[in-house]
């Protein structure tokens, strides 16, 4: 296989296929997108917007924002949920069976993150009483929980109840009720959840890592062993296991991909498409990007997050958006929305020469003023920093 097939291919199963991103997405295409992502990532960055909406813009448009909290984050008639996937994210909630075996294992002291099993551990009795708290109180945030403590150096800085409810949010027993702004209110999972999905059979761990890699071969279209694992981030023997087995039974095929040192992995019968792609600033947070190895493999576009890098070592800025022209990653934007003076204020700008600098600036900024109008801003301001500054200011 081409790189050029397997681009096409991992657009197309990412939803760029080129289709109008002109008329508003009501719920149902919001779903069918999700559905097809599998998941979105959630970040509590605010630079620009929360990072869980910026897939859905890429890929249909100025969506109302409210449309999709009214199903994602508000106290009832929810169509998703919140666990850890690829890290936080906001998971359909038909997949909460094939996501137990988290749950479950972190209950069982073996659990993906070790400081939760240490905590669990070391304050077995705290954990109980916060359970009890919440259970007898309802939603409740971190810190209403007795003797939760301030925050502090170590584990992220967190507090002794922030600590036990994302314990506890991490066995499942507890769960995202609502948010207040962006935190988290707690409840237990029950009372937060459908009956009926909590209802469904716990698949055994071997059929939930063999659904969960077929899933993630579904949303990328092609990839890797380490992609694949990565998509949910799966423990590396378990996701072994599970390939060799789809791949025994034939669900999915070995491909080699010229110029990929590893062999990557297609569902069956699948054909590079022949028209792919389009115009759309990505999230750092966005499946086609997020794992950058793949990024750089699939579209030769090295990519990295500079939020935590000192401001005088970073190349392209703090909260930079790759580019899609195409069937190509062109370009990057740092962008930052000043709600106060109602900007959408584009500090660097950046191409790659794969294209004409007037070309690419006339198809972003289309693009930008699209965002800039969703996001409910009345200007876009360029800032004459980087390669593609210039050709950028004509446009404004």
């Amino acid at each position: 296989m081409t790189p050029r097939e397997a681009r096409r291919i991992a657009l197309a199963a990412q939803g760029f296929t080129l289709q109008s991103r002109d008329t508003k997405a009501g719920w149902p295409k919001l779903a069918k997108a999700i559905d097809a992502m599998h998941l979105l990532q959630i970040d509590s960055v605010n630079v620009l917007t929360r990072s869980h909406y910026l897939p859905l813009f890429s890929r249909l448009g100025a969506y109302d924002r409210g449309t999709l909290d009214g199903h994602t984050l508000a106290k009832t008639n929810r169509k998703v949920f919140e666990c850890w996937a690829h890290e936080a994210s906001l998971v359909p909630m038909n997949l909460h069976p094939f996501m137990r075996w988290r749950m479950n294992r972190a209950r069982n002291g073996k659990g993906i993150y070790g400081s939760f099993d240490r905590f669990a551990k070391t304050e077995k009795t705290f954990l109980a009483n916060t359970l009890r708290f919440i259970e007898k109180n309802g939603p409740t945030n971190a810190s209403k929980i007795p003797g939760a403590g301030k925050s502090a150096g170590g584990w992220w800085g967190w507090s002794k109840g922030k600590l036990a409810v994302e314990c506890l949010f991490d066995q499942g027993l507890i769960t995202t009720s609502h948010r207040d702004g962006f935190e988290r209110i707690y409840d237990v999972t029950e009372r937060v959840l459908p009956a009926e999905i909590l209802a469904l059979p716990t698949p055994d761990e071997d059929e939930a890592f063999e659904r969960l890699m077929l899933m993630a071969a579904e949303a990328l279209g092609i990839a890797t062993e380490i992609d694949l694992r990565d998509y949910f981030r799966l423990p590396v023997a378990d996701a072994r296991k599970a390939l060799n087995a789809l791949t025994a039974d034939k669900k999915l095929l070995e491909v080699k991909v010229q110029g990929w040192p590893k062999p990557a992995y297609v569902l069956p019968n699948l054909k590079a498409p022949r028209k792919v792609g389009g115009t759309a600033l990505l999230s750092p947070f966005d499946p086609l990007v997020w794992n950058r190895d793949r990024a750089s493999r699939l579209f030769d576009f090295h990519y990295r997050i500079e939020i935590y890098t000192p401001q005088h070592k970073r190349k392209f800025g703090y909260y930079v958006l790759p580019f899609l022209y195409g069937e190509d990653l062109a370009g990057r934007f740092c962008l930052k929305a000043d709600r106060e003076n109602s900007v959408l204020r584009v500090n660097t700008s950046h191409h790659d020469d794969k294209h004409s600098a007037s070309e690419l600036a006339a198809a972003a900024a289309k693009e930008l003023c699209r965002m800039a109008a969703w996001l409910g801003l009345g200007d876009v301001e360029i800032v004459k920093k980087g390669n593609l500054a210039k050709a950028m200011a004509k446009q404004f």
